[in-house]
């Protein structure tokens, strides 16, 4: 990168668990000529101030545009900011200070070998991460990374959703709920609920029923450039989450429309990193 560059700052709600290694992220900005940008509510947690050499900047729309999105935290606020920079061409490097981490670029000890002065570099490797894209029955244009879950009200009935591909049903099942997840999420809801993994780098998505009352009902997996539609056959309306937090609900009657994005936002990866690794290192970690 050339001498200020800009890099967005985004950690999670724990300050004092990144602060070290924030600091460390400032003191390798300053080495490598890069100004870092930080909102005001990023600054307000860490107590950010501004300074005379340009390396810190704070303003909830700064001048220039970023070239790089940095995040301290997990998968949550790693989410957060590939659905904040998709559609653009800003990868997202992340330090992992989640429980799990899968979408994490490197573990805050990996900095040792591979530090910010290599993101800043841009010595990474670039994942481009597909998304689903839905619209609510008023018209609202929503965007996961993850997945897209569809519950039964908390205390209400049984849920009756239904799924159709392109114009044709494919399952109507009472249940809590339906998961739809990109490759990126299938080790998510979807794994949980006895769907497929899906490597990434499938273009495709997923179809799994949550908790359904019935012995047939099958995950199903999607191609790409086809629509689903998920339609609430019950008699109470269902929430609608993206990604984790709520983004809508459905009514009885009403559907809702989903379609693949393949080249959504971009994830930095270290040199050499490949899904299968990952899915190792962590899903090894959590069997310990």
């Amino acid at each position: 990168m050339s001498s200020r560059t800009l890099a967005t700052v985004l950690t999670h709600g724990r300050p004092d668990e990144v602060a070290p290694t924030l600091a460390r992220l400032v003191e390798a900005a300053r080495a490598s000529g890069v100004t870092l940008h930080f909102d005001r509510v990023e600054a307000g947690k860490h107590g950010m101030q501004p300074g005379d050499d340009g390396v810190i900047v704070i303003d909830d729309d700064p001048i220039g545009d970023p070239t790089l999105c940095v995040v301290l935290g997990g998968d949550g606020t790693i989410l957060e900011g590939l659905r904040r920079f998709a559609g653009s061409d800003v990868p997202v490097f992340a330090v992992n200070f989640g429980e799990v981490g899968f979408l994490a670029t490197v573990e805050p000890e990996e900095l040792d070998e591979f530090g910010f002065e290599h993101a800043f570099a841009g010595e990474f490797e670039v994942l481009h991460l597909p998304a689903i894209v839905f619209t609510s029955a008023s018209g609202t244009e929503h965007r996961a990374i993850n997945d897209i879950s569809f519950h039964r009200k908390v205390g209400g009935r049984v849920a009756q959703l239904a799924y159709g591909v392109e114009g044709e049903e494919v399952g109507s099942v009472r249940c809590d709920g339906l998961a739809v997840c990109t490759p990126a999420g299938s080790t998510g809801y979807n794994l949980a609920n006895g769907g497929p993994v899906l490597a990434w780098g499938v273009e495709g998505f997923g179809v799994s029923f949550i908790a359904p009352h019935s012995l047939t009902a099958r995950a199903l997996v999607v191609a790409p450039a086809d629509t689903l539609t998920v339609s609430n056959r019950g008699r109470e309306a269902v929430d609608v989450s993206a990604d984790g937090r709520p983004a809508c609900e459905i009514a009885p009657g009403e559907d809702i429309h989903a379609r693949f994005d393949p080249h959504a936002t971009q994830l930095a990866q270290l040199p050499g990193s490949s899904f299968y690794k990952r899915l190792r290192a962590k899903f090894g970690r959590l069997s310990s």
